[in-house]
């Protein structure tokens, strides 16, 4: 086997694919293309499935599963109502640990902090654990425009960085990627034309491939899954070991995490570390669990940093209705569970957080100040409203009741200029509106009705076409003819009938 780093052997093209981007226009729009990539769709829908067989089981063993999820969303409540004040005990217990805590209002303060903080340090490369929110504030890119070369050390992110694509999954960036794929990548990055298909042979060749990282490289960069008020600590949980590396070997750490990550006391961890890996992963606990606090001199890091990130979420905090956002302890179990993201997978989202919670958390995070969503408006109208992403949730996040709170503003927004005000969506639900507060407008629409679909009616009784705005309805389904007789007016029939005898 070809060792990680030689020159390629003959007829191997090392070329890099170009890099993927996310997909432009809206939700639907990007839908749409995604749709026709039956390899992706497969690949989603395998992954989804094996994730949520095993986390059924696993969650089938908790009696106690459902007073955990309300456990825990109170402890998230709990937090978020008193976030200043949790926030400052953490400040302080990390910095009286030999820490040292940063706020960063944006990704562009958050980036500049842990570029200056790598740059005092003159190194040409990082390695990172595996972190939402530095793919958040697009951290790797400052990173490069710097001069200096972040690694990823997960397994899925790794790939995802060697294929130069985008993350599609919370918890599993590469779901997407199915083994052929990720053996073809590695084959030309690793420089490995002899590399075997089986999961020891991959795992095998990207365990060469970090190993020398981890023993050389001495500043690592994370995000963190909790941040404990009480201790100062920072807690990550992982499956590989590539996060114990991180946080053991290089001489500089740097944590890159949300506000909303801070739980107030250490015995909180007793609900997640339950609900967590069950929701995520399907396992009853995480491989890794690490607590990492301040520094001990001649143990594991010499300096330590966390950059605390706003980033919207200050925003997020102060809308009562949309608050429970902030509750997310990111396991993607909605994701799993969402029917919309287990056909078209995560890119159609074009961001770093997909499915059910992308579509209410994006749009805020890039909503103005005056509360107006920004990009990613059509996300929360990419849901049926089903319900599943609540059920799975370990916190109790009602995500459909969010959903339906942001198609509100995009309402409200739209209504205020001239072409929402008389677009034919706001004029179409304006005039559906006026039908149904009326029964007399209703019985006279009804009649209109039967009348009007006469020439769209099929041989088999079915409405198989319908013309201009309305053809999306019949594109994938027929629809059945309004009926002869109303409920209302065979009732009536009845009633009088009935009377008569």
């Amino acid at each position: 086997m070809t060792t990680p780093g030689t020159t390629p052997a003959a007829g191997l093209i090392n070329i890099a694919p170009p890099q993927v981007e996310w997909p432009q226009g809206d939700f639907p729009t990007a839908a749409h293309q995604l749709l026709k990539d039956s390899q992706l769709r497969k690949n989603v829908r395998h992954a989804t499935n094996v994730i949520n067989a095993k986390r059924a089981i696993v969650v089938g063993e908790m009696p106690d599963w459902e007073h955990l999820r309300d456990a825990g969303s109170a402890i998230k409540q709990h937090t978020l109502d008193h976030l200043d004040q949790y926030l400052l005990e953490f400040e302080a217990a990390c910095t009286a640990a030999g820490g040292h805590v940063h706020w960063a209002v944006d990704a562009a303060e958050a980036n500049r902090i842990a570029v200056e903080i790598v740059r005092r340090h003159q190194v040409s490369e990082v390695i990172k654990i595996k972190s939402m929110t530095t793919e958040e504030i697009e951290l790797n890119h400052a990173l490069e425009a710097a001069g200096v070369h972040p690694t990823e050390t997960d397994l899925a992110e790794l790939i995802i960085q060697m294929g130069h694509d985008k993350p599609s999954h919370i918890i599993v960036p590469a779901l997407h990627k199915n083994r052929g794929q990720v053996r073809e990548m590695f084959r030309r990055e690793m420089n490995l034309p002899d590399l075997g298909d089986t999961p020891e042979d991959l795992a095998d060749a990207a365990r060469r491939y970090l190993r020398e990282k981890f023993l050389s490289v001495k500043v690592a960069i994370s995000g963190a899954n909790f941040l404990i008020a009480e201790t100062g600590g920072v807690c990550i949980l992982e499956s590989e070991g590539n996060g114990r590396m991180c946080l053991t070997l290089p001489d500089v750490l740097i944590s890159v995490v949300g506000l909303e990550k801070v739980i107030p006391r250490f015995r909180d961890l007793e609900v997640f570390l339950q609900t967590l890996p069950r929701s995520s992963t399907g396992e009853r606990m995480n491989p890794y669990n690490s607590i990492w606090t301040g520094v001990r001199p001649g143990d594991g890091p010499q300096e330590f940093h966390v950059i605390l990130l706003d980033n919207g979420r200050s925003a997020i905090l102060h809308d009562a209705e949309a608050k429970q956002t902030l509750k997310c302890i990111r396991c993607a179990a909605c994701q799993n569970a969402c029917p919309v993201y287990r056909q078209t997978g995560g890119h159609a989202y074009a961001s770093v957080y997909a499915g059910p919670i992308g579509a209410i958390l994006t749009p805020q995070l890039h909503q103005t100040a005056d509360g107006r969503l920004g990009d990613g408006d059509s996300l929360p109208y990419a849901s049926s409203l089903c319900g599943a992403c609540y059920e799975v949730c370990p916190v109790k996040i009602n995500i459909p009741e969010v959903l339906i709170h942001l198609r509100r503003k995009v309402v409200e927004r739209d209504q205020g200029t001239i072409s929402g005000l008389f677009g034919l969506w706001n004029i179409g639900m304006q005039t559906a509106a006026a039908v149904f507060e009326s029964g007399d407008r209703l019985r006279l629409a009804q009649r209109l009705g039967r009348i009007g679909q006469i020439p769209f009616v099929s041989k088999n009784d079915f409405i198989e076409h319908l013309p201009l705005m309305l053809s999306g309805w019949t594109q994938t389904r027929d629809l059945a003819p309004l009926p002869e007789q109303s409920f209302r007016e065979w009732w009536s029939e009845r009633s009088d009938r009935t009377s008569h005898e």
